[in-house]
């Protein structure tokens, strides 16, 4: 596969650059190797030939063997259709074109013997395949002899004469170009310790299966292959960075962090929190570069961890910065910090896109000379005017939400690079984490602090609002104050889902005594925070918001979470949403409001929400329900993972297996330069060539 990935789809014979184009936009195929890797959705067993007779009305696809009688053209517009009357000897079916008239008759000779594949369809007494596949007898071996694979395809592409058995016809060329041979992609010693099939037999079976057993032998040699050089990929990248990067050692525990520690701490440090501390402080102790991803639920007290780190950083003359997603997020964790701090003599800065000139002017110079200990600010703190004296530590709170590049601009700062501490409340199942994050160390918060009641979560249907009016007022007059969240903010007759101005306008009038005030993402900032500070404080009762208040906001005096069109939500999406109650000592409520109409899926994931608030189990039910795809959040620049066979949900075996497989390679070469490994360190230059070596950065 050493040059396939450098072979222009264009010069495959029956491709040219019309069709070439169209692949490259609409399947992301543009070399040889990308259409290899082009794989069927699935197989049809078409080993088995139908007799006309046979066919009755919920059949599914089917082969057949005669010929075309006659071709008519009924209709006239674009009810315009060709009919050919096939015949077999048992009876007569209608085949029927709507599209491409004079390809078919120019293409296709009435008594000529044919097989024919499609599914049929009733109408009227009859039945009919619309677009059959016609092939002629000399062609039985390659197309009738078992298992048939189907290839995604768009509506542009069957337009331009692409359908699935293009995309097989153009692999059969490719292949036979091969002569059916390929590169082995794993070295002799991963081949020997796996024992699976060849690479050559593996893509032959994936496109053409000899059998179901074959097939399913070729799917687990390729979901391996995928699967081992991500994690290949993650572990060396991670090998080489411990060994090549210096950590700036901590040596010592200091009046910072024991002052804090027997003084200010605001209560007792769960036994989750304190392994976790453990975890940091040997980390940064160590003299290897610390890259440690914090997990831990929303309200887990993952904060409280950063300060007691960035504390310890202080107590070895270093300064710490926290960078956050939102300007209201940044802005929360500095009121965080300095209540946790109360009058400590700790100098703390906030830095974000809105920090006044004047205020700028004198928060520069005190970083520059490390007269400000810690910072805390958006991506403003990666800008060029920032200069740190010492920066040793730098968390970066929900890191999905930066791109690689902008991090590294935060590691560029300093002569040695800061220790790294990553923090999310998005509860990461262990498949992803694995290919997500592999290449940092994880620690996680699994217990919530005392004093937290766990959130009760309620399903209700749509169409009983009255008692759920009645149920908030009750809550409002306790004091308390509600969000309420849509997923859309505008209405869309297509989608039948309540919107959010439509919302906004109920709500006024329901609740004409109290303040609502709405908050989504086409607002702009200044406005978008003003209203927000409204809730915060207190002046409003009620927010009306989409899920721009995912991630951040914590009102401990909001007891209720109402979600609308619950069912348009993901798991992990309504989890965090929930996470934005319970922050208070009172009991809170996570209110799940849908439609009648729902599928076994959604009513599953709703019945999910309501038993469990353990994030873990969430997460891993929501992959196994809705895939990897959604779960990523945003793709970081240049490292989103694209897998083309293997299934995180389903394959979590074979992942294990192939980071154990990869890890041991490393242990026996680190940096992949022994001869025996040069075909895995050629493949991963195929497959992960960057412009830039963002991986040694994080």
């Amino acid at each position: 596969m050493l040059d396939l990935d450098k072979r222009s789809i264009t010069y495959l014979p029956g491709v040219g650059p019309k069709k070439a184009d169209i692949l490259q936009k609409e399947a992301g195929i543009s070399s040889y190797e990308d259409l290899l890797f082009y794989f069927p959705y699935k197989y049809i067993d078409r080993s088995r030939f139908y007799k006309v007779a046979e066919i009755s009305g919920n059949m599914p696809y089917i082969q057949l063997k005669g010929q075309i009688l006659y071709f008519d053209t009924l209709g006239e517009g674009r009810s315009k259709r060709l009919v050919g009357k096939f015949s077999d000897g048992t009876g007569t079916i209608d085949l029927v074109w709507f599209k491409g008239l004079n390809y078919v008759t120019d293409k296709y000779r009435p008594n000529t013997e044919y097989i024919v594949f499609g599914k049929p369809t009733e109408f009227g007494h009859t039945y009919n395949i619309p677009h059959p596949d016609i092939d002629s007898m000399e062609q039985a071996d390659q197309v009738a002899n078992g298992l048939t694979p189907f290839y995604n395809t768009s509506e542009k592409m069957k337009k331009s004469f692409l359908n699935s058995r293009a995309i097989q016809n153009l692999q059969y060329t490719l292949l036979s170009w091969l002569n059916w041979e390929l590169p082995e992609t794993l070295s002799p010693d991963v081949l020997k310790r796996i024992h699976m099939m060849s690479m050559t037999e593996a893509m032959r079976n994936i496109h053409f299966p000899e059998s179901a057993a074959k097939l399913r032998d070729a799917q687990l040699r390729l979901k391996f292959d995928e699967l081992f050089f991500i994690q290949l990929n993650i572990l060396r990248t991670a090998s080489v960075r411990k060994l090549k990067l210096k950590g700036i050692i901590f040596p010592t525990v200091g009046h910072y962090f024991n002052t804090f520690y027997k003084e200010y701490l605001p209560f007792e440090l769960t036994n989750a929190q304190k392994r976790v501390v453990r975890e940091i402080r040997i980390d940064m102790g160590s003299g290897r570069h610390m890259n440690r991803l914090l997990q831990g639920d929303v309200g887990s007290g993952k904060t409280l961890v950063g300060l007691l780190s960035m504390l310890l950083a202080i107590d070895n003359h270093c300064q710490a910065c926290m960078m956050a997603p939102t300007e209201i997020l940044a802005t929360q964790h500095y009121a965080t910090i300095m209540g946790f701090l109360k009058d400590m003599d700790v100098k703390v800065a906030l830095l974000t896109g809105s920090t006044k000139k004047k205020e700028r002017d004198k928060i520069l110079p005190a970083i520059a000379s490390g007269e400000i200990q810690i910072v805390i600010g958006t991506h403003a703190l990666i800008e060029e005017t920032v200069v740190f004296s010492s920066l040793g530590l730098a968390i970066i709170d929900e890191q999905h939400r930066f791109g690689v590049e902008q991090r590294s601009r935060l590691w560029m700062k300093n002569a040695i690079v800061p220790h790294v501490l990553v923090m999310t409340a998005t509860p990461i199942p262990r498949t992803l984490a694995m290919t997500l994050y592999g290449d940092l160390d994880v620690s996680v918060i699994d217990e919530l602090p005392p004093g937290r009641k766990p959130i009760q979560t309620l399903h209700r249907y749509d169409n009983k609002k009255a008692q759920l009016y009645e149920f908030l007022r009750k809550e409002i007059q306790k004091g308390r104050q509600v969000y309420v969240v849509y997923p859309l903010i505008e209405g869309n007759e297509k989608l039948d889902y309540k919107d959010l101005e439509a919302g906004f306008e109920t709500f006024k009038e329901v609740f004409p005594e109290y303040k609502v005030c709405m908050v989504h993402g086409r607002m702009k900032a200044a406005d978008k925070d003003t209203e927000m500070q409204k809730f915060i404080s207190g002046e409003a009762q009620i927010l009306m918001a989409t899920t721009v208040i995912e991630v951040g906001v914590n009102v401990p005096n909001a007891s209720v979470m109402v979600i609308e069109s619950a069912e348009r939500f993901g798991l992990s999406q309504l989890h965090q949403l929930r996470g934005r109650v319970g922050r208070g000592a009172e009991q809170s409520y996570c209110i799940l409001v849908s439609s009648y109409k729902l599928s076994n899926d959604t009513r599953k994931r709703l019945e999910i929400m309501v038993n469990s608030t353990n994030g873990f189990e969430i997460a891993e039910a929501d992959l196994r329900l809705r895939g990897h795809g959604d779960l990523e959040g945003t793709r970081q620049s240049g490292e989103g993972i694209d897998l083309k066979i293997a299934d995180l949900a389903a394959d979590g075996q074979i992942l294990q297996y192939a980071r154990d497989i990869a890890q041991g390679v490393l242990d026996e070469d680190p940096e992949l330069l022994s001869e025996q490994h040069r075909i895995l360190s050629e493949r991963l230059k195929t497959l992960f060539t960057r412009k830039i070596n963002w991986g040694m950065i994080s």
